[in-house]
């Protein structure tokens, strides 16, 4: 045989069946759904960092309306892909009839969730802290007011008083706008509060879920250990009975030729005596 022709061989099939190459996925929707998974995890990611940024500003001197407006974005966007995201690792981890190689793009889709999940719940918890510190300071700055106002002195003279009164009612009236704004903060800050302890909540119920699944998979798969491993023990126990049985028929076989041979000398002596004789 020439050695050109070992190309044109190379490239023709082999009798070897794609599907029991465990490299080879012949499922395009599972391919495509984990893909697809994995490029919003990455996107997840970029917001993480983005939104680490932007709550470090919180409480600064560079502290915003803009700011916390883009926090609120980045968290309520975050946080609905993550749902997103967590529904569709559920369904993934769900899949029937999976090869050793998309076993093992199930695990690592979820060790990526997992990691991708618990920074953004730091992220979260962080947020949440700045909030309250703000939502504090903002019940400080009103309570505070309310005590100067209530503290400024009267004088015994009718004239004087009169006059007081008037240079306390103007006064009054910037401290009031300066309550109104820090009231409504207050609100603000404990109303986005509220919104993130919800959303920290659903997002925990969420890989609860999704870790229960790999749980449940993971006790499957220890189930098909334990089988595969009682169908080996009872191949060598069926195969060493064999080996056994082989055995003793060929002992058997032994004794029945030493006892034809017996015979047949025997056989032999008694028919040379007769004749002999």
């Amino acid at each position: 045989m020439s050695y050109d022709r070992l190309p044109s061989l190379e490239a023709q099939p082999t009798t070897t069946r794609r599907e029991d190459d465990p490299q080879y996925t012949d499922d395009p929707e599972f391919r495509n759904l984990t893909q697809n998974l994995s490029s919003q995890l990455f996107t997840l990611t970029s917001n993480i960092s983005k939104l680490s940024t932007q709550i470090a500003l919180l409480g600064t001197k560079r502290d915003t309306e803009r700011v916390r407006e883009r926090v609120h974005d980045l968290l309520e966007e975050t946080q609905n892909g993550f749902k997103r995201v967590g529904e569709g690792v559920k369904k993934v981890q769900a899949w029937d009839d999976v090869n050793p190689h998309q076993r093992y793009i199930q695990q690592k889709l979820f060790r990526e969730f997992q990691a991708s999940l618990s920074e953004f719940q730091t992220v979260q918890r962080s947020a949440l802290e700045k909030q309250r510190s703000s939502a504090r300071a903002a019940r400080t700055a009103v309570e505070e007011g309310g005590h100067q106002q209530s503290d400024q002195p009267l004088s015994p003279s009718a004239g004087q008083q009169q006059q007081q009164q008037q240079e306390q009612d103007q006064i009054r009236l910037a401290p009031q706008d300066e309550v109104d704004f820090q009231e409504s903060l207050i609100i603000e800050r404990e109303s986005e509060i509220r919104h993130i302890e919800q959303s920290v909540g659903e997002l925990n119920e969420l890989f609860r879920d999704v870790a229960h699944i790999v749980t449940e998979q993971g006790e499957q798969l220890d189930l098909i250990a334990d089988n595969v491993e009682n169908v080996r023990n009872d191949t060598h126990g069926a195969d060493r009975e064999l080996r056994s049985a082989s055995n003793y028929q060929k002992n058997a076989r032994n004794k029945a030729c030493c006892l034809l041979l017996i015979l047949a000398v025997v056989l032999t002596v008694v028919l040379l005596a007769v004749f002999l004789g």
